[in-house]
C-alpha cells in the first residue's frame, strides 16, 4: 500500500516548525552571548579607568544574560554549549576576578560566580594581561611600588596555574595562554626593573645635587683688568 502523502506533509510541517524555532533560539542565544561578552569587556575597560561602580553594573548585566543562558541550556544544551558560550564565560570570569582583585584584594571562586572550573581557569589566565596594563599605568603615574605589586600578583597567578599539575594539561587552551603569560610577565618585569633603576639613579642625583639656595650664594670670580 502506498503511504498517504498528507501524513508525510503533516510530519514535515512539524519538522519545519521545530527547525525554525530552534534556529530562532540559536540566533537569540548567540546574540545574548555576544552581548554578555561585550559587557564583560567594557567592564574591564572601566576597571582600568577606576570607574568601579560602572564596571560592577556592566558585570551584573552580563551575569543576568549568562544565568539566562545557563537556564536555557537545561532544555537546549546542544544549542547553548555548541557555540561560543565557553568564550563568553571566560571573558565574564576575567572581568569578575579582576574587579574583585582590584577592589577587595582577594581571589574569588568558580562557585561564587557560577561558572565551570575550566572557563574560570582560562579567564584567570587572561587576568595576567590586565595586570600588565595596570602595572604600566602605575609606572606612568610614578607609582613604582604599585607596579611592583601588580607584578607580584601576575607571578602568583602564573605559578599557581602551573601548580595544577596533571589538571593543567586537561584544560584546552591553557598551555597556549600560559606561554603568552610568561612573555607578558617577563616584559613587565623588564619595564618595572628599568623604572626602579631609573628612579634609584634620580634619587641619588637629587641627594648630591647642589640646592638652589646654595647656588645663589656661590660668587663668580671677579674679572681682573689687564
Amino acid at each position: 500500500m502506498v503511504p498517504v502523502l498528507s501524513t508525510l506533509e503533516s510530519v514535515l510541517q512539524e519538522v519545519k516548525k521545530e527547525i525554525v524555532e530552534r534556529n530562532k533560539i540559536r540566533e537569540e542565544t548567540h546574540e545574548n552571548m555576544r552581548k554578555a561578552t561585550s559587557l564583560s569587556k567594557q567592564a574591564i575597560l572601566l576597571i582600568h579607568q577606576k570607574k568601579y561602580a560602572d564596571a560592577e553594573k556592566f558585570i551584573k548585566d552580563a551575569e543576568t544574560k549568562i544565568l539566562s543562558l545557563q537556564e536555557l541550556s537545561k532544555q537546549f544544551p546542544e544549542i547553548v554549549f555548541g557555540g561560543m558560550f565557553s568564550a563568553t564565560l571566560q571573558e565574564y570570569s576575567e572581568a569578575r576576578i579582576f574587579l574583585v582583585l582590584v577592589g577587595e584584594s582577594r581571589f574569588i571562586t568558580p562557585a561564587e560566580i557560577k561558572v565551570p572550573s575550566v572557563d574560570f581557569v582560562l579567564g584567570l589566565a587572561d587576568v595576567i594581561g590586565e595586570y600588565r596594563r595596570l602595572a604600566l599605568d602605575n609606572l606612568r603615574e610614578g607609582e613604582v611600588k604599585k607596579a611592583e605589586e601588580c607584578l607580584e600578583i601576575m607571578d602568583q597567578i602564573f605559578i599557581q596555574l602551573l601548580a595544577l599539575d596533571e589538571a593543567y594539561m586537561l584544560v584546552p587552551g591553557l598551555r597556549h595562554k600560559s606561554d603568552s603569560d610568561r612573555r607578558i610577565i617577563e616584559a613587565t618585569r623588564g619595564d618595572v626593573t628599568l623604572e626602579v633603576r631609573r628612579k634609584s639613579l634620580e634619587d641619588a642625583l637629587k641627594k648630591y645635587a647642589i640646592p638652589d639656595k646654595a647656588k645663589r650664594t656661590i660668587r663668580r670670580p671677579r674679572k681682573v683688568d689687564s
